[in-house]
């Protein structure tokens, strides 16, 4: 995954936000760790912003980590005239909280118009199946404590700095992968956290989503009874935006159509919904320990293709057995009929 569109006031400082509020380290000159984050520290070294460099600068005092309510992550470090807050997430979520902007080299008041053109921004990016994050900053003299709780509040009333658009190119086997998958007989489907028209625009280009009305939100997921969302499953594609409990309501939901489920997924979020289907594939390469845990089937290559092909080679043992049992039971059931008619015959004559 790569950074490939930026639209911010200070460029540099949207990159060491960015950077400085992540969990991605650097070892032996490359990133390791999420994805999404090691595309944005590596983004940052790109434009000279090395964030071992920036972390001795601007060292981290605490956080709130990432959580998919919220969709955010905070850090709070400390700088030479106080502390500085950094946090990045969803762009509609950073957007709605935050009070101000840069423009000009100044903080200037964020007015809804220009909340609007950062959110049709955000669309236009998504729309090229980026995936888009935002990124916003906040100062204060009082001080933190290393380690120390904080509170959600500070999350409000930022400074926006403006988006990234990281590309996660499909990789050249999946096509023919979910081809395969279609031919025989296995309905694929895409559940992700991203907005939804990145999630449609990925969907489109693998051929998962022909109708845009096939893809669905968490939100919308919410209005919808567990009844309904049965009866309405085989409609949908693609859900995007979701939570934890959703992918468990989705599982559910097919597996209550007589579908057998095999979900795959890589982090903690992932792990309700690996553990209830009756197929978990957690990631070997970027997987949690928790969605290991939870999961039945490790995969070493974290790739989809080797989901179709261990499901082809399953299939294939399967019809070996079945042609074994075959083989066996029409190659001696000639013997049985001996064996029982002179068992019978032996019998009957005995008693004659």
């Amino acid at each position: 995954m790569t950074v490939v569109k930026s639209s911010g006031g200070d460029s540099d400082r949207l990159a060491a936000a960015l950077a400085l509020c992540s969990d991605a380290v650097i070892k032996d000159g490359e990133a390791v760790g999420d994805p999404t984050q090691c595309a944005v520290v590596n983004y940052a070294q790109s434009i000279g912003l090395e964030k071992e460099a920036l972390e001795a600068e601007y060292p981290r005092l605490a956080e709130i980590p990432f959580d998919s309510e919220r969709k955010m992550m905070t850090t709070v470090h400390s700088a030479p005239h106080g502390n500085i807050q950094y946090t990045t997430g969803a762009p509609d979520v950073i957007i709605a909280r935050c009070g101000s902007c840069i423009r000009g080299g100044r903080v200037v008041p964020m007015s809804e118009r220009m909340k609007q053109e950062a959110l049709e921004e955000n669309r236009r990016l998504a729309g090229m199946a980026l995936r888009v994050i935002a990124a916003a900053c906040r100062e204060y003299r009082e001080p933190v404590r290393q380690g120390a709780a904080l509170s959600p509040k500070i999350e409000n009333g930022m400074i926006y700095l403006g988006l990234v658009g990281m590309e996660d190119p499909i990789r050249d086997e999946v096509p023919d992968a979910l081809q395969k998958c279609r031919s025989a007989g296995i309905l694929t489907v895409m559940i992700t956290g991203d907005h939804k028209i990145t999630a449609t625009a990925i969907a489109k280009k693998l051929g998962i989503l022909k109708n845009e009305n096939e893809a669905i939100t968490g939100q919308e997921l919410d209005k919808l009874t567990d009844e309904e969302l049965e009866k309405n499953i085989r409609n949908y594609s693609v859900y995007a935006r979701v939570a934890p409990e959703h992918k468990v309501r989705i599982v559910k939901a097919w597996q209550k159509q007589g579908e057998v489920v095999a979900m795959t997924g890589d982090g903690v979020n992932d792990s309700p919904a690996l553990k209830q289907a009756d197929i978990g594939c957690a990631m070997g390469i970027v997987g949690t320990d928790v969605a290991k845990e939870a999961a039945d089937v490790i995969l070493t290559d974290d790739n989809f293709a080797t989901v179709v092909s261990a499901v082809e080679e399953g299939r294939r043992i399967y019809d070996n057995i079945l042609k074994v049992i075959q083989f066996l039971l029409s190659s001696n059931i000639g013997e049985i009929v001996v064996l029982l008619l002179a068992t019978l015959g032996t019998t009957l004559f005995a008693k004659w």
